[in-house]
């Protein structure tokens, strides 16, 4: 992963903790659980486009190391065993 594309990742993911940080506040303090379920369905939708970021950065990463590679066997299967775990 290029460096500036970690950076964003490690910043979404910052802000993600963050807004989980909050959920956790809403229910320590009584908030409604409707509220609460609104928020973590908000923190689940950050969380899936981090991933899919992630997941995009892991593509280009692959497709620019191909010729360093041994084989392109060796990327595609990367990419397939990240995918799988993602789904």
């Amino acid at each position: 992963m290029v460096p500036s594309g970690r950076h964003a990742i490690e910043a979404r993911l910052a802000r993600i903790e963050g807004h989980l940080h909050a959920v956790h506040t809403m229910t320590h303090e009584g908030r409604s659980y409707p509220d609460i379920v609104h928020q973590i369905s908000a923190v689940r939708s950050s969380l899936d486009a981090a991933l899919q970021a992630i997941v995009d950065e892991l593509v280009a990463e692959c497709l620019r190391t191909v010729p360093e590679r041994s084989s392109t066997g060796q990327a595609v299967e990367e990419l397939r065993e990240v995918v799988a775990s993602a789904l």
